[in-house]
């Protein structure tokens, strides 16, 4: 029946096409309408998905009828069927070979073979530039990653090393240097793996003794993108491993891009000598997003679903959603349910209903390095301009103490970033934290003052 379809297919395509993407795959088992089908790599799989669903689809309902499930069966490790997965045709539910350990249950490795040749490079095809808002919280971040695709020749970033919270935007960053890269050099071997998979991946080459293919194979990559490092920790011979494909990349000019929750040096559970490597390059921080992003945000998302959201709504959502941006396209995503399916008005209401159901809803102003200056300058009768400047007058350079030890304790600034705001250098702000810390242990009445000015931010 099979041949049948093969037939079909071959009669609907151009040779070349056939003998690239049907000739390989071989029929297995049919029974109960089950029909599973091997194919060489996951890379099959999403191909033959993408590209000929409808003839496929078209086909197996003429020959098998229309009761049929596809199922593919796919190698984990090239060669090897004990490491095999299969999967149904939506990808939606997997069963693992039975000769393979618990440790690896994890998705099929789409790289079954270590030729030059183009692979695919598991990239999420949304997350591109076009498709991530920027502001002064993830500036930087962005720059760099632009620098990086549109120029291979620049190693100054390498590695490239993004930190920030969940939901910030590191995942999207990352894939969308990877993206622009291959937009603009298709030929460049680029790869984004989680480092779960990587894990897994090490683990089932370890057990089928085909460690040295594994390794061959990630040292082939151009740009490797690895998100979620930290995820490593612990698991000491896998970052040996890491650690030795990652010398190689570096030392043959190779852009390495790795993601983590935590700076390199916060990281728990990592073999000294890798997190050195991490350093190299450049780290950089994806903070949590700022108004002027959440509002951005919110707007391309509503414009990608087709939903009119009234701005007063926006402003709601972009006040009282601040932690990340994945929550923010969940409150759209679920408004969305609500005004399609329910046919219901986009209210502050309904927004603050939406909200409340997912978030806690934030009960104070965004506490911003402008908001703290204007609070304390309004708090001492002070005109916010004079603590920018140079005087030292006792009651200005107590205000700018304050300022700089609330932006400190307050914000994800960081001490250089507070001191060029105010025109002094990291030192400085360091001393007046510890100036202001030192006076909150004996100082009733000052106490009091940052209290007031703390309750000021509600």
């Amino acid at each position: 029946m099979w041949d049948k379809c093969l037939e079909i297919i071959k009669n609907n395509l151009e040779p070349e096409q056939f003998k690239a993407w049907f000739a390989p795959i071989v029929a297995l088992d049919y029974k109960d309408n089950r029909l599973t089908l091997q194919l060489p790599s996951q890379y099959f799989v999403e191909h033959i998905e993408t590209h000929y669903y409808k003839l496929l689809g078209a086909t197996l309902n003429r020959v098998y009828g229309p009761q049929v499930k596809l199922f593919y069966k796919v190698d984990v490790v090239g060669g090897e069927p004990s490491s095999s997965i299969t999967m149904q045709k939506d990808n939606m539910s997997s069963v693992v070979g039975e000769k393979l350990t618990r440790q690896t249950q994890q998705p099929a490795n789409p790289f079954a073979r270590t030729e030059l040749a183009d692979i695919d490079p598991q990239l999420n095809p949304k997350y591109t530039f076009e498709n991530y808002c920027g502001s002064m919280s993830n500036k930087l971040a962005v720059s760099i990653g632009k620098a990086i695709a549109a120029d291979p020749n620049c190693k100054t970033f390498n590695p490239l090393f993004v930190f920030g919270s969940t939901g910030v935007g590191k995942t999207h960053l990352i894939q969308a240097i990877g993206i622009k890269i291959k937009e603009l050099r298709p030929a460049t071997r680029v790869l984004y793996v989680t480092a779960r998979v990587f894990e897994s991946q090490y683990t089932t080459a370890v057990l089928s003794k085909k460690i040295n293919d594994f390794i061959n194979f990630y040292q082939s990559i151009d740009v490797l993108i690895v998100d979620d490092i930290q995820e490593l920790a612990g698991k000491q011979g896998t970052q040996n491993t890491f650690f030795h494909i990652f010398n190689h990349l570096h030392q043959n000019q190779k852009q390495l891009i790795l993601s983590s929750d935590c700076r390199p040096a916060d990281m728990d559970g990592m073999i000294p000598r890798l997190i050195s490597r991490f350093k190299w390059g450049m780290t950089v921080e994806l903070q949590k997003p700022d108004y002027e992003l959440r509002r951005e945000v919110l707007e391309m998302r509503a414009s990608q679903d087709g939903l009119s959201i009234p701005a007063p709504v926006l402003d709601f959502i972009a006040t009282n959603v601040t932690e990340s941006i994945r929550e923010l396209e969940g409150i759209v995503v679920a408004l969305l349910a609500h005004a399609t399916m329910l046919n219901q008005e986009i209210t502050l209401d309904l927004a603050a209903a939406v909200i409340g159901n997912s978030v806690k809803l934030n009960t104070q102003r965004e506490i911003t390095f402008d908001v703290i200056v204007e609070t304390v300058a309004n708090y001492y009768n002070i005109d916010s301009d004079l603590l920018y400047g140079k005087s030292r007058k006792r009651d200005i350079s107590d205000a700018r103490q304050l300022v700089m030890y609330l932006a400190k304790t307050e914000t994800a600034l960081s001490s250089t970033n507070i001191g060029l705001r105010l025109s002094r250098d990291h030192a400085t702000v360091l001393h007046a934290c510890k100036q202001i810390e030192q006076r909150l242990s004996f100082d009733k009445q000052f106490n009091n003052d940052l209290e007031k000015i703390m309750a000021q931010f509600k």
